[in-house]
């Protein structure tokens, strides 16, 4: 019997674990011929999200966990989970039930036949979200789009399932920085994509803040893309010929009208301004890229486990 490895990140999700447990068990019964294992990834959760995790472990022998010693990040959550599943078939999912179970038995089907080797999910609405933050999403994916060589699919979930081929290649990528829709879209191999309309989390609270978010989009657009990089260049080419020209505006003048008096310092006070605003923004965006090559040489790993079952 084929396997099914289901990786579920979770972080202070004390009341969700159980409903997600309920519904996938529900949904099993439409792909019963597949073994199903769970990896319950615990990301340093205060609450008793553990003890919930572990009564389930008790309870069913197919449920597993992997227990940071303090919060790392989902994506180093993700990468734990597929570091651990034993599955030919991995799939990824968030606790709250955003991601419809039901979409399992056809994103499964769809990979187990051989004709994908990855059956994801894409949302194709936001009804429900505040409406700044779906307008600074669509923004996001529409400029990383035009920035990267790597597409990244608007609107796509982190859920998926995923061929044991597939998940062993984004297992060889081993950054620190990890944004994994990017990685997702950049191992390549055939992938497809299943529409479907905005979930409600079934109770509790998201620990994505909008602060999070924004974080989050900057990390994939440093990781895949060196469009912030040629802005810098750009930039101080247009400032460079700027002064060229303003130099020998000043130069002309004095030759032609020698004795004109000193004025417009306010707008030089302005030009000065805006030529170190500019200077300080591609300080800013060289740094991060630098900053980013010292996480990544340190070599340090991508998680701690403090507990795994």
């Amino acid at each position: 019997m084929a396997k099914l490895s289901l990786i579920v990140p979770v972080f202070n999700e004390q009341d969700t674990v159980n409903l997600f447990y309920d519904a996938i068990e529900e949904e099993h019964k439409n792909f019963a011929d597949y073994e199903l294992e769970y990896w319950f990834i615990d990301d340093g959760s205060s609450d008793n999200t553990m003890d919930v995790v572990e009564k389930l472990i008790e309870k069913d022998n197919h449920v597993h966990t992997v227990s940071f010693s303090r919060n790392f990040g989902k994506e180093s959550a993700l990468y734990a989970g597929l570091e651990h599943a034993t599955g030919e078939y991995v799939a990824v999912m968030d606790v709250d039930l955003q991601d419809p179970p039901s979409m399992l038995p056809e994103m499964l089907a769809g990979v187990s036949s051989g004709e994908w080797d990855a059956v994801g999910a894409r949302r194709t609405s936001r009804e429900g979200e505040p409406v700044i933050r779906s307008w600074f999403s669509n923004l996001f994916y529409k400029l990383i789009n035009s920035m990267s060589d790597t597409h990244i699919v608007e609107g796509a979930r982190d859920f998926r399932v995923m061929s044991r081929q597939m998940v062993d290649a984004i297992l060889s990528m081993q950054e620190y920085n990890r944004f994994s829709k990017g990685i997702f879209s950049w191992v390549g191999f055939k992938q497809k994509y299943l529409d479907y309309k905005n979930q409600d989390r079934v109770a509790g609270k998201t620990s994505w803040s909008f602060w999070g978010l924004f974080r989050y989009s900057i990390e994939g657009f440093i990781d895949f893309s060196r469009a912030p990089l040629l802005l810098v260049s750009v930039l101080g080419s247009i400032a460079f010929v700027l002064a060229l020209i303003g130099a020998l505006v000043v130069f002309i003048r004095a030759i032609l009208y020698p004795d004109t008096s000193v004025f417009g310092w306010p707008s030089m006070v302005v030009i000065i301004l805006a030529l170190g605003g500019v200077q300080l923004l591609s300080i800013g965006i060289v740094g991060r890229y630098i900053s980013n090559i010292y996480l990544e040489v340190k070599k340090r790993p991508i998680y701690v486990a403090k507990k795994v079952k």
